[in-house]
């Protein structure tokens, strides 16, 4: 919906795709089963773990732990502002 005869403005897949770049990650829950394929130097670990993956803002795998806390930590460490996904 615009207001008077303003449009709204149109952002591009590529800004849109680094929006939050570089001040934004996100924090999300994983299973040990989906490890490889995000973090494929990790090694191999027992199915049915629930771990926690810190991704950039364009979706980048930063790091892997086992605690919600340290992937934050770890993302305020690097002056980025983490949000949870689910």
């Amino acid at each position: 919906m615009t207001e008077g005869n303003v449009a709204p403005e149109r952002v591009s897949l590529e800004a849109l795709a680094h929006l939050g770049e570089g001040h934004i990650a996100y924090v999300k829950q994983i299973r040990s089963e989906d490890v490889p394929g995000l973090f494929p130097q990790a090694p191999d670990l027992a199915p049915g773990m629930k771990l926690f993956a810190l991704h950039a803002a364009d979706g980048t795998p930063i790091m892997l732990t086992d605690s919600r806390e340290a992937a934050i930590a770890n993302a305020w460490s690097n002056e980025l502002q983490a949000v949870s996904v689910h």
